[in-house]
């Protein structure tokens, strides 16, 4: 498989068709897609919240009253939508929750390992909180890596997508109770395949040159 040939053709679907569904299967793996992200230090700080009922999707499109209301088609139309949250701290749950999982999966090779691997993980936390203190923006920069996992992993399986900024974080954090858990929204992702109306799939893919971007020492 040539990985670039998908990085280059796939684009932000403007326009879905609502008549067409991603299937369970192909779905499972987007999930697998989220949940085997790479995050710095392993700290794992997103929940996903996804919406594939009217219902959940409306929810979702909540979110994009008054000023975002050119996004909500895209949210309505979609197969699935996902809601990327990030976690507003890495409390002792979390932390412990992440060390025992790397246990019981077997990447310690003794208790020494396991405490330094806690040590590590709690010293970068630490750093961002209390030193640099840019901990949420810290935290979410990891969840920007699954989304870029997620848009570029969706596009080998043939499944459009469109990452979503456009919206009320605090209204979307208040309708799916966020915020009692710990948890703020960061982005939303519309997956589905588009509809003749979707302009942006005909049009030619825009970057920067080579010689623009790289520098080769």
């Amino acid at each position: 498989m040539d990985i670039t040939h998908f990085a280059k053709n796939r684009h932000s679907t403007k326009a879905f068709d609502p008549s067409l569904k991603i299937s369970e299967e192909t779905f499972a793996q987007i999930r697998t897609l989220l949940r085997f992200s790479p995050s710095s230090v392993n700290s794992q700080p997103w929940h996903y919240v996804v919406a594939s009922t009217e219902e959940g999707k409306q929810r979702v499109a909540s979110a994009t009253a008054k000023n975002y209301a050119y996004n909500e088609p895209k949210i309505l139309n979609a197969s699935h939508v996902v809601v990327l949250c990030a976690r507003t701290e890495l409390d002792e749950t979390h932390l412990s929750n992440v060390l025992e999982q790397e246990d019981a999966d077997g990447r310690f090779a003794s208790e020494d390992a396991k405490q330094t691997q806690h040590s590590v993980r709690s010293f970068y936390y630490n750093l961002h909180r209390f030193d640099l203190k840019d901990s949420q923006h810290w935290i979410e920069k990891q969840v920007y890596l699954a989304l870029g996992t997620l848009l570029l992993g969706a596009s080998t399986l043939e499944v459009d997508c469109c990452p979503i900024e456009g919206f009320d974080p605090k209204l979307l954090d208040a309708e799916l109770g966020l915020r009692e858990q710990g948890m703020t929204a960061v982005a939303i992702v519309a997956m589905g395949y588009r509809s003749e109306q979707d302009f942006n799939a005909s049009l030619p893919k825009s970057r920067l040159t080579e010689e623009k971007i790289f520098t080769d020492i």
